[in-house]
């Protein structure tokens, strides 16, 4: 009897754990921040396919957030920059913003930087530094990084 009530036990614990551990990856945000997250790499036949979340913990939405990303190869070297517009983002809410890099083979990306953020609106006008905002994580192979 002791044997079934220690697993059980056990179980109970160890299901009370689950959510926070869940919380803490991906594109969860602290509160009073904006998680981006590198969410997935896609191959295309003439390009890669990015997926990026967003999860918006500022208490503010957005109505323009538009991100300046470089890819660098394998190597190192600048393949790519590209503009993502992130907008609109509720406050609150995880969106998915998906965009294709032409030209691009996935498997040739070794890390995407964000460069900073090249417009930057909140629906109240409380947003002077996006950037600071922002934390990056990444669950494709390549980092993101800022």
């Amino acid at each position: 009897m002791t044997i079934h009530r220690g697993k059980a036990i056990a179980w109970a614990l160890l299901l009370a754990m689950l959510p926070g551990a869940f919380a803490a990856t991906g594109a969860q945000a602290a509160d009073g921040r904006l998680g981006v997250e590198l969410n997935k790499l896609e191959t295309l036949s003439s390009a890669c396919r990015a997926y990026l979340v967003l999860s918006n913990k500022t208490g503010m939405a957005f109505s323009d957030l538009k991100l300046d990303l470089v890819i660098f190869d394998n190597d190192g070297i600048v393949a790519r920059r590209v503009a993502v517009q992130g907008a609109p983002v509720t406050a609150g809410k995880t969106t998915l913003k998906v965009f294709d890099i032409d030209g691009v083979n996935c498997d040739g990306i070794g890390r995407f930087l964000l460069n900073g953020v090249m417009t930057c609106a909140a629906a109240s006008g409380g947003a002077d530094d996006c950037v600071s905002l922002i934390d990056t994580s990444s669950r494709a192979k390549a980092p993101l990084i800022k």
